[in-house]
């Protein structure tokens, strides 16, 4: 019951918070007018990042493309709304695996490699987006936005093809427990170069670590939480470059995507534990094959 108030509480003061940086603008009804929609975006990308474990930017980055955005600030906006909505996500499955863990339930069973398989992933996550974003070359030749289209097309087409090519692995449910050698090397390397996709695109890390746990038979849903978290911790890492180097942020975006974001954060694990594994993988990998086809340049 103090969880459930806790939480409530700060839910509420969140809220307040919100209320307040609104209206502390000049015009804040002209903002609500022009801006609002995006709540919905934020709500739908942060749904699905957080139900599959792909960053939201597989949703915000086409839309924002669609709206002429530059790449710097179509990168930066993604990733400011991301730190809203994944950060939900995160609490939200980290809380559902305190909860399951406490009571003992037999799926904490499926979950005991989370720790280790955060500390495999998060530090090099970091580094290979710090690696990327500390090169001015590699920014001066990825600012091309013909370059944002093809890599993000690309980069969705195989990860959609990827997770139809694990859909036959859900009919097993003899699901692994522990890491092993294989895994201790693959998921750090799996997250260096995750880390540094994501700095291009804004998406990378966490669907590369979750469809790589389902090809080797962990959990779906343990796959699921522990992309959510290693990309809200990698999207919190890869901020300040925003705020401070490209100073890219469309903020008035953010103020409501970001909003929406929390909301679809929260919401998607029930989605998750609601839906088959089957059937919403099978979803979403149809939904970003579309995306990835229509961010191809031709």
């Amino acid at each position: 019951m103090f969880l459930k108030m806790s939480a409530k509480h700060i839910r509420i003061f969140l809220l307040f918070v919100w209320l307040i940086i609104l209206f502390w603008q000049t015009q804040p009804l002209s903002l609500i007018q022009e801006y609002a929609g995006f709540a919905f975006l934020g709500l739908l990308g942060a749904i699905f990042a957080n139900a599959t474990g792909a960053g939201g930017g597989v949703v915000f980055v086409p839309f924002f493309n669609q709206l002429e955005f530059s790449v710097a600030s179509s990168v930066a906006t993604s990733f400011a709304i991301q730190c809203c909505g994944m950060t939900a996500g995160a609490v939200t499955w980290w809380t559902f695996y305190k909860q399951i863990r406490a009571n003992n339930q037999p799926q904490s069973l499926y979950w005991r490699p989370l720790g280790k398989t955060l500390l495999l992933t998060v530090p090099c996550s970091l580094l290979g987006l710090w690696m990327v974003q500390i090169s001015p070359q590699f920014f001066a030749h990825f600012s091309d936005p013909n370059s944002l289209h093809t890599g993000f097309g690309v980069f969705s087409i195989g990860l959609a093809l990827a997770i139809f090519a694990t859909v036959f692995l859900l009919r097993n449910q003899d699901f692994n427990t522990k890491l092993s050698l294989i895994d201790y090397i693959a998921l750090p390397t799996i997250a260096l170069v995750g880390g540094g996709i994501t700095a291009w695109l804004s998406i990378g890390v966490g669907e590369l670590v979750a469809v790589y746990l389902i090809i080797r038979r962990f959990n779906v849903t343990f796959a699921i939480a522990s992309a959510v978290i290693l990309s809200a911790l990698t999207v919190w890492g890869g901020i300040v470059f925003h705020i401070f180097i490209t100073q890219a942020i469309y903020w008035p975006v953010v103020l409501f995507a970001g909003a929406g974001a929390i909301v679809g954060g929260i919401l998607a694990k029930q989605l998750v534990l609601y839906f088959s594994a089957k059937n919403l993988k099978l979803f979403f990998a149809g939904w970003i094959f579309i995306l990835g086809i229509t961010s191809l340049p031709f």
